[in-house]
């Protein structure tokens, strides 16, 4: 089995679902279209969430988002703002990706919900964000296109997840180690009832003097090979929950992710594209267009919400932590000659072990 932070012995705060994954949310997919080729230069790809399995039905997600830094580019955010809500896949790729994956996946919707797109009016806007890969990647190239897309959705699948060099995750570097794909979950209990929160996210951002793990000062006590003396990258950040929502409450866990990453030590860098989604899996109804005028649904009590802005801030650290963990050493393209290094596990195991 892959390593991952827990097995290193660090010890973060919550209790994690089985996984410690965003698929620890009944219902939620993820798929990846991994692209590397050496000699094209190509390190990149595309990752795809599911939130929900809604095969032939299109069905309403809720959902918030919220930019901590908006030098990047995540489509669809000013309907979430107005309606509350998504419909279809939500997925991550590079920067000059966006349109292609948009592409693909408007493609992959309308195969999927067929008979609603030929009975009704029906429109689709899947969510689409990105972060630059061009230090590891030949950018400019092109390489992602709407089929590349369609394969990481038509790949989605439930249980454990592929972290690190994964997906739209392939070419990216966090804190000047290796970045690119992690994910982590809580379990809470409000009231009488638990619910999960999962995350999934692309990790492109920070200087390696800025990297804190759960407090440690990791990249001063590991300096040696830190590539950019400016954050050039960025960060997507999607929250899951089975908690029920109003759109309003995950605007505010969108938020939260903010602090999650802050956790590590980023104070958001000015050339970094911060970008955060909240969505609930909870209160399932049929497209609006289609329903009677009232529409029913149950929602937390904001003044119990703590727990779960709590659950997303520790699950957002730690998956951080993961992506890089999951990371390996990799030759820049841009400039070349130079290596992004893998995160040393047994240093950062002996920084723990010394207390």
């Amino acid at each position: 089995m892959p390593i991952r932070a827990r097995d290193l012995g660090l010890p973060f705060p919550g209790t994690p679902g089985p996984l410690n994954a965003i698929t620890d949310l009944p219902g939620v997919s993820v798929g990846f279209c991994t692209l590397t080729d050496p000699s094209r230069d190509m390190r990149t790809g595309v990752t795809a969430i599911l939130p929900r399995d809604d095969r032939g039905q299109p069905l309403p997600v809720w959902a918030g988002f919220h930019a901590l830094n908006g030098n990047g580019e995540m489509t669809g955010t000013h309907w979430i703002h107005d309606a509350g809500y998504i419909i279809g896949p939500v997925c991550i790729t590079n920067t000059h990706g966006i349109g292609a994956v948009h592409h693909g996946a408007t493609r992959w919707m309308m195969g999927r919900y067929a008979e609603f797109f030929e009975g009704e009016h029906a429109w689709a806007m899947p969510v689409v964000g990105e972060t630059y890969d061009g230090i590891l990647n030949d950018i400019t190239a092109l390489h992602v296109s709407p089929d590349h897309a369609i394969a990481a959705l038509d790949a989605a699948v439930g249980g454990p997840v592929a972290e690190g060099s994964t997906g739209g995750g392939n070419g990216m570097i966090c804190y000047g180690f290796k970045g690119g794909t992690g994910t982590a979950s809580r379990l809470v209990t409000i009231g009488e009832r638990t619910y999960t929160v999962g995350v999934l996210l692309q990790a492109n951002f920070g200087r390696r003097p800025w990297l804190s793990i759960l407090g440690k000062p990791v990249g001063k006590l590991i300096p040696e090979g830190e590539f950019n003396r400016k954050d050039l990258g960025s960060v997507i950040v999607v929250v899951g929950t089975d908690a029920p929502l109003s759109a309003v409450s995950l605007r505010h866990v969108a938020r939260r992710a903010g602090m999650g990453i802050a956790r590590t030590g980023t104070p958001g860098g000015n050339s970094s594209g911060d970008l955060f989604l909240a969505f609930s899996t909870a209160n399932p109804i049929p497209m609006p267009e289609v329903s009677g005028p009232l529409l029913a649904k149950e929602e937390l009590n904001p003044e119990h919400i703590d727990p779960l802005y709590l659950a997303a801030v520790e699950a957002v650290e730690e998956a951080v932590v993961n992506a890089m963990v999951a990371g390996e050493d990799v030759a820049t393209v841009k400039p070349r000659g130079r290596v992004i290094p893998a995160l040393d596990h047994d240093r950062l195991r002996s920084i723990f072990a010394a207390g």
